[in-house]
């Protein structure tokens, strides 16, 4: 039985300093139209695939909150069962804080969105409006484009001349790749938030550089009637020796103006015998360096990933975080940011990888309540297709559906398979798929629970379905429910993309008007940027 928190009760709890995960277990998409500050989203059709990594603590205290329809229940059955002791569910759900006089955020990602808005408010960061780059490029200027994206991102649209240096790796790269303090470095993201830090931890870092962010970076780009370029991969090239030693000096003198703390072995020995505490361990290197070798119990969290979207690593609030780095800059800097939003027990481990052993393969995603199921085979599934003897439901996300899915299959929520399975004809056998087909496991003693008959899961998932040379089929071809399980970003709205783009950069900006409604302050340094 799960405790009730009143909206007047959470706010004491978010305001005592003691640690809490607030989880959100409303569907992505619906989370992102309006929720609480410091809420992480935790839909519960991923419940079982995302709780441990962001609530590794089995007695953290607990409030899960949803719209007051039964999500928050389910889940606190889910949480109990997997030995969770302190849960509570929010009395009235997400309403009941708005009327308490409280505000809703939309969106994804807020904290840190809103913090970038503070930042460029509070350092006056400067920034470069997209026609006044693209001049001058033109003229020749001697410049250099930094998009602190990952490279997925800058893959998926970059502009032109840029390179990929993503957030952490600005102040470790930038004596090598602009030698010449009279370059001007302009750095952009595809909004505003890592335009707005990177160009600022450059400044932060003392570099005798002019630095801009591009104002509202790829998004005010292309409303400025500019072509991007599409599929490159040029990164900022590593340091050097003597470049590494610059970025390594401006690091420490800004780990020092904004108080970061080192951990040493024997910190980390004590804090892992805490029981009273939550312990966050990251790798804040790049993904590739981080697959060739790293400590066993280090996650990979990126640095400016990790301050772009903290409440995606991190669910449980005041809790200890430790980073760890190869070279004395990217942990401090990130660090930096992490004090800054208010992350007080934010650490580096001192020399954590210096005669460690290394790994070299990302630990296993930890599974909570996955049991045995019947599966099929990709290619016997194809042969039970073509004979009309089973209905096939695919559980990936809309956006993944949309994108391909097995030929046939229905998408559907899992949340929501008792409202969609009973719209499927009657009297056939059920299979379920996801991308890996460990959510269809999960989901596969749910929806027998709903549908009379035999339930399996595909065997590797639809991922599987390719491996074994079947095609996909694009497209929002059969959907048994809506699309709000996941929030779509302004370049996934299809033929309205520019209207999402205003409507994003407009809802960006707003956040700093809405931090002062809602009260939330963060903490204050002294020195200027």
């Amino acid at each position: 039985m799960s405790g009730r928190a009143r909206a007047a009760d959470l706010a004491a709890m978010l305001a005592d300093g003691g640690e809490l995960a607030l989880l959100d277990v409303r569907e992505e998409g619906v989370f992102a139209k309006g929720h609480l500050f410091h809420a992480v989203s935790l839909p519960l059709s991923r419940l079982e695939l995302k709780l441990a990594r962001l609530v590794p603590r089995l007695t953290t205290r607990i409030v899960l909150c949803d719209a007051d329809d039964g999500l928050a229940e389910r889940a606190a059955n889910k949480l109990h069962a997997f030995g969770y002791t302190d849960v509570s569910i929010l009395e009235g759900g997400v309403d009941a804080w708005r009327a308490l006089g409280r505000e809703l955020f939309a969106g994804v990602y807020v904290p840190s969105k809103a913090f970038g808005e503070h930042v460029e408010h509070r350092d006056g960061t400067p920034s470069i409006s997209p026609e006044e780059l693209a001049a001058k490029r033109r003229a020749g200027e001697k410049m250099v484009v930094l998009d602190s994206r990952p490279l997925t991102e800058f893959q998926r649209m970059s502009l032109p001349g840029a390179l990929d240096c993503p957030g952490a790796e600005l102040v470790h790269r930038i004596f090598e790749v602009a030698p010449d303090p009279d370059t001007l470095v302009v750095v952009n993201c595809a909004g505003r938030t890592r335009s707005i830090i990177g160009a600022q931890s450059l400044r932060n870092a003392g570099v005798p550089h002019r630095v801009v962010a591009l104002r509202n970076g790829t998004m005010g780009w292309t409303l400025a009637g500019l072509e991007l370029e599409h599929g490159k991969r040029e990164m900022a090239p590593p340091p050097g020796a003597a470049a590494l030693e610059r970025a390594r000096a401006a690091a420490r003198k800004v780990a020092a103006r904004f108080g970061v703390r080192e951990a040493t072995d024997r910190d980390l020995r004590q804090w892992r015998r805490d029981p009273d505490r939550t312990l966050y361990v990251f790798d804040v290197r790049t993904p590739e360096e981080y697959l060739a070798g790293h400590l066993a119990e280090a996650a990979s969290a990126p640095g400016g990933q990790l301050v772009q979207s903290t409440d995606a690593y991190v669910g449980t609030r005041n809790a200890r975080i430790v980073l760890v780095d190869s070279d004395g800059v990217r942990a401090p800097m990130t660090a930096s940011w992490l004090a800054q939003m208010g992350w007080r027990d934010a650490y580096v481990w001192r020399d954590a990888m210096v005669g460690a052993t290394l790994a070299d393969r990302p630990a296993p995603q930890q599974v909570l309540g996955l049991g045995a199921v019947q599966t099929i085979a990709p290619r016997e599934l194809k042969g039970l297709l073509e004979g009309g003897k089973v209905e096939l439901v695919d559980l990936a996300s809309s956006l993944e559906y949309r994108r391909g899915h097995i030929p046939g299959a229905a998408y559907a929520i899992r949340s929501r398979l008792a409202q969609s399975l009973p719209k499927l004809e009657a009297g056939r056998a059920l299979v379920l798929t996801s991308p890996d087909g460990v959510l269809a496991g999960l989901a596969a003693p749910e929806a027998a629970a709903v549908r009379a008959g035999p339930v399996s899961v595909v065997d590797g998932g639809t991922a599987a379905w390719s491996a074994a040379g079947l095609a996909l089929e694009p497209g929002a071809t059969r959907m048994l429910d809506g699309t709000d399980d996941v929030y779509y970003l302004p370049y996934d709205h299809g033929d309205r993309i520019e209207q999402a783009m205003r409507d994003y950069l407009t809802w960006e900006v707003a956040l700093v008007e809405q931090l002062a409604r809602e009260g939330v302050r963060f903490p204050a340094f002294p020195g200027g940027a």
